[in-house]
């Protein structure tokens, strides 16, 4: 296989992606347009441009051979993922709400990964269109991560996810038009939903538009709000009870709800993963209300309101903020700082490590415990009823290995580049995982990420895509040996 022919079926796929994207930014347009504001002429400039661009690829592939390998799939998936966001940036930089392609380019990488860290000050009187494409970014980077889980990541066999390998794709070749099939159905989920979620905010007394945007970015799980002051502002009970059941649904593997629209309602309730998803949360909520009350900034039901919904938001990388946390005490710090990490369930639109990770690691401590005791036994780790091959609990090892790793390198470096240790630490977690607020005065739930440098950014950046694309998708492109024929 030539390298040309070797590149086209990424440059098509690549094109049809970034297409889509200039298309659906008529709809920001559209909506500054009913708002009678100029800006809708940035998203109109900026879709032609992206369309064009998405068009020219796609003419210049045509005739690719059909089916991804391995390698392609690996190399689509970061190079569409890049262009996305790199296009996805152009309103931001082009309206000028924010003051350098880096921070515009921060912003959409953060709404297209879902994890709502923001540079963009203001957000309370900024123009209407740019606040629905915050919005649409992470609705739309939500739905291609569900997608990508079920499809891509399954077949690439990273970190475990070929637990989740579907039947249906045994083979390269079956991957796109069986993923068409599947990613239909999933996204009338997200979009009843997402719609569900609206009106719901909207009989709690949001407005139209902000209840719109704000159900966006709550399925997805990616906390961009249209407030400075995020869920905080509007200071609604019922706004948050309502945000914290959505996270949570948001962070179910959504075929599961395929499933029981089918008729079928035992796998969601049967599902190993769910039920530890569930534990997890309900101990870490429990947990957060002792520190809540304990501090005396919120008490009785009020603290267990704000401990379910900023658990909630920062166990499921959402990120949403009612309140500072951090005021809980060191040992809420230190408590938010390791659930971060944690994750919602493979398949869902959450990030971080993924509940179903711990599980395996947890199965595999049991196996080999197991063995010690008794040597002349025979046991095996399961996982919903199945046995876990070998090779399966190797790959979620790696992951735990490459993820401290990541972590540490990106740590590092963010604290070589001025920022001080709490924020260089916390936001090295919350770039991997995908979550949005870090911790401290800088980057913490009442602050911004605005005041790092260009350089800082651009390294959180890069941590949010090799968070949000499993680590080794990306870390893979940089080996020698993959470049090879």
């Amino acid at each position: 296989m030539t390298a040309l022919a070797d590149f086209r079926p990424v440059m098509l796929v690549t094109g049809v992606l970034v297409g889509t994207l200039g298309a659906t930014m008529v709809l920001p347009a559209l909506v500054d347009l009913a708002a009678d504001n100029d800006d809708w002429m940035i998203f109109a400039s900026a879709g032609m441009v992206t369309t064009l661009f998405g068009l020219g690829l796609f003419a210049a592939s045509r005739g690719a051979p059909k089916g991804l390998s391995t390698r392609q799939a690996m190399l689509m998936t970061v190079i569409s993922w890049t262009a996305l966001v790199a296009f996805g940036a152009l309103p931001f930089h082009w309206s000028g709400i924010v003051p350098s392609y880096t921070d515009a380019f921060f912003e959409s990488m953060s709404g297209l990964t879902t994890t709502g860290a923001t540079v963009i000050t203001g957000l309370d009187t900024a123009p209407p269109g740019l606040l629905f494409w915050r919005g649409l970014l992470q609705w739309l980077g939500g739905l291609g991560i569900i997608v990508m889980a079920i499809a891509v990541l399954p077949m690439l066999q990273i970190g475990g996810m070929q637990l989740f390998k579907a039947e249906a794709f045994d083979t390269a070749e079956k991957i796109l038009p069986r993923a068409t099939q599947i990613s239909t159905s999933i996204t009338l989920v997200f979009i009843a939903m997402t719609g569900i979620c609206a009106v719901s905010y909207m009989v709690a007394g949001m407005a139209a538009d902000d209840a719109v945007i704000h159900a966006m970015t709550t399925v997805a799980t990616g906390g961009f709000s249209t407030k400075d002051a995020s869920i905080g502002h509007f200071n609604n009970a019922a706004v948050e009870w309502i945000a914290i059941v959505f996270m949570f649904l948001g962070s179910i593997p959504f075929l599961l709800y395929v499933q029981m629209l089918q008729g079928r309602f035992r796998p969601i309730l049967a599902d190993d993963q769910v039920k530890a998803f569930t534990g997890f949360i309900v101990v870490s909520v429990l947990i957060g209300w002792v520190m809540a009350h304990s501090s005396e900034n919120h008490l009785g039901l009020e603290g267990l309101r704000h401990a379910a919904f900023n658990v909630i938001s920062i166990v499921t990388g959402t990120g949403y903020a009612s309140t500072d946390y951090g005021l809980w005490g060191p040992h809420a710090v230190a408590f938010f700082f390791l659930i971060m990490f944690v994750g919602g369930c493979a398949g869902s639109t959450s990030c971080g490590i993924k509940i179903f990770r711990f599980q395996v690691l947890v199965e595999a401590v049991r196996q080999h415990i197991s063995q010690v005791m008794y040597p002349n036994g025979v046991f095996r780790a399961h996982f919903n009823g199945k046995p876990i091959e070998d090779r399966v609990v190797a790959s979620v090892m790696s992951f735990f290995f490459l993820f401290v790793a990541s972590f540490v390198v990106l740590a590092t470096l963010l604290k070589l580049s001025g920022l001080d240790t709490l924020s260089a630490l916390s936001g090295a977690g919350t770039a991997l995982s995908n979550v949005g607020p870090g911790l401290g005065e800088i980057i913490g739930p009442s602050g911004n990420f605005q005041p790092l440098s260009d350089t800082q950014k651009w390294l959180l950046a890069a941590g949010m895509l090799l968070g949000r694309l499993e680590l080794f998708t990306v870390l893979v492109l940089f080996l020698p040996r993959f470049w090879r024929s």
